[in-house]
């Protein structure tokens, strides 16, 4: 019997319930169970502006009136280019209460990209906001059908004096006018339109029917589309609540900063936050400076985010004095949290009176987001926690289905209720990911390497694609990079393979000092000798570059994959 069938981790649950009930709602349903009990309470505010419960729900109501105006109907796909705001949230729900499918794309994506998601998802309609348009305009030719585009302002939801004095702002004078006439409707437009709606379509959508679609590179790099159930974002939701290790989380705040697309930002930073009878606190566009002031000023009580958002805290004066002993929790997901980016958050914490520690989690985008997580009173060094209530974890050999020995390191496979329903149009793919093994169960191959102890706790290694191999020896960058951020100077830190003639590849690194400190070349030679004291001869890197700044992917990673080619570049050069 392996490890997974008699689940461990549960001893390690401490007051969180074992097992959830998941109502058969779909995830209007269970919001709009939410704003009856509790109508009163703010459900997200934006840029000061409060929107109530039930002023949510008639918001969803009067959008989905007018995507059904526009010729919407059950099953139709529609496209959402936002980012946080509360069109990008009225839309989401909307599509849901009419039994339309959302499909979730970064407003920064590159025109051609954005023709890729439209085409896939065999898109209806686009909604987007003024700056965004003309790059849609310009890809019509590419579509294969015709779709229609409904551009979003974000003063349209600004309080007075804002949405007058908006305008003059360097953000808006940026933004290029939209055309007096065109082949778009502007979101004003599309409301008034819905209003001919007297009545909206039955409220037949199936709590296990698709619900939304999120991309994700699988477990071979190319694009996928996700299709996610109602069912796998509440459960998401609840679990997460259940975790947080808070008997509810209603009237709490959420620093809603993960955006939108993103199944960290949908699932946690909105969804669950919706669920649970919280406040979202919508976060259009990180800045650091911004990112302060809300803390400050808002004083939310949960902040999901990705290691380069927290470590950002640390650079910052603007919080020297703050006194954060408002947090509730603040989670990590999206990227590995090294072991000493931990340690310096917490420090940060606790000399801000904060009486939490931050908690790492793990999961991919094929079960919404997090599916583990640090207990909250008990953190083992390097671990991403144990499995969510209903949620399973095994390590199997790599390419099997066989289960590995506690601390052997295998493929991290995942089974429980936010398991995807398939990649869209691709049943090769899917018969890949989801297994049924022998237990009847079936199980996500996530593509990640891990290892579980004895006791449940799971630590993630490393993305099987994401290997360095030197002279026939396996190097792990997440481990180096581990090592080299645990130097005092050292903020952070990127390691990736560049090809050569004799080794295959070898190791470089990339460098940010912390704040005070030389990039110079007696701490180059300080760090290597640092390495040389915890890195195998073979695993060294042979350079170390610093840097000011480090590429970032669309959601605040650090881009290694632009950093590996820039690298393979100037060796071929």
């Amino acid at each position: 019997m392996g490890i997974s069938s008699s689940a461990p981790w549960l001893n390690f649950y401490g007051t969180m319930p074992k097992t959830l009930d998941y109502p058969k709602k779909t995830i209007y349903q269970i919001v709009r169970q939410t704003a009856k009990d509790h109508p009163k309470l703010i459900a997200y505010e934006f840029m000061g502006k409060q929107t109530s419960y039930t002023q949510f729900m008639e918001r969803i109501d009067r959008t989905a009136r007018a995507l059904v105006a526009l010729g919407i109907q059950k099953g139709d796909r529609v496209t959402i280019c936002m980012p946080n705001s509360p069109q990008a949230l009225d839309t989401f729900y909307a599509l849901n209460r009419i039994g339309a499918v959302s499909n979730m794309i970064h407003p920064l994506s590159a025109p051609n990209e954005i023709a890729f998601y439209l085409n896939f998802s065999h898109s209806k309609a686009i909604m987007t906001l003024d700056q965004f348009y003309y790059k849609i305009d310009e890809i019509r030719p590419q579509l294969n059908d015709p779709v229609k585009i409904i551009v979003a302002q974000i003063k349209d939801e600004l309080p007075a004096p804002l949405n007058v004095l908006y305008p003059l702002t360097k953000a808006a004078r940026k933004v290029k006018k939209l055309p007096a006439h065109g082949d778009f409707i502007r979101w004003n437009d599309f409301l008034r339109q819905g209003a001919r709606i007297k009545e909206l379509p039955a409220d037949s959508m199936k709590y296990t029917d698709g619900a939304s679609i999120l991309y994700s590179g699988g477990t071979t790099g190319t694009t996928k589309g996700i299709l996610l159930s109602s069912l796998n974002f509440n459960a998401t939701a609840l679990q997460t609540i259940a975790a947080s290790g808070c008997e509810n989380i209603i009237n709490k705040k959420m620093l809603s900063v993960m955006p939108v697309f993103h199944g960290f930002g949908l699932g946690i930073g909105i969804h669950t936050a919706l669920v649970g009878g919280a406040r979202c606190i919508l976060v259009p566009q990180f800045n650091v400076k911004t990112y302060a002031k809300l803390l400050i000023e808002k004083k939310p009580n949960f902040i999901p985010g990705v290691p380069t958002l927290f470590e950002a805290l640390l650079r910052t004066d603007l919080l020297d004095n703050a006194d954060l002993s408002f947090l509730d929790g603040m989670f990590s997901g999206g990227d590995s949290l090294s072991i000493e980016l931990k340690r310096k958050v917490d420090d940060f914490l606790k000399a801000h009176n904060a009486k939490i520690q931050i908690r790492e989690g793990y999961g991919t985008t094929e079960c919404v987001t997090a599916s583990c997580l640090t207990p909250k009173d008990y953190a083992r060094s390097g671990s991403i926690g144990v499995p969510f209530p209903d949620t399973y974890y095994k390590i199997v050999t790599p390419g099997t289905e066989e289960e590995v020995e506690p601390n052997i390191e295998g493929e991290i496979c995942i089974s429980g209720p936010s398991v995807m329903m398939c990649y869209i149009d691709n049943p090769e793919e899917t018969a890949q990911t989801l297994r049924r093994h022998a237990d009847g169960r079936i199980w996500l191959h996530t593509g990640d390497l891990g290892t579980m102890d004895p006791d449940g706790f799971v630590y993630f290694r490393q993305r099987i694609k994401r290997m360095i191999i030197t002279s026939g020896y396996n190097v792990y960058p997440s481990q180096l990079e581990n090592i080299i951020d645990g130097h005092e100077k050292v903020l952070y830190s990127c390691v990736v393979g560049v090809k050569d003639a004799y080794k295959m590849q070898k190791v470089k690194a990339y460098v940010v000092l912390r704040p005070g400190f030389e990039p110079n070349d007696e701490t180059r030679d300080e760090l290597l000798e640092h390495c040389r004291k915890h890195i195998a001869k073979y695993a060294m890197p042979y350079e170390i570059e610093f840097r000011d700044e480090l590429p970032k992917t669309l959601v605040g990673k650090v881009a290694y994959r632009v950093l590996e080619e820039e690298a393979n570049a100037q060796v071929a050069g």
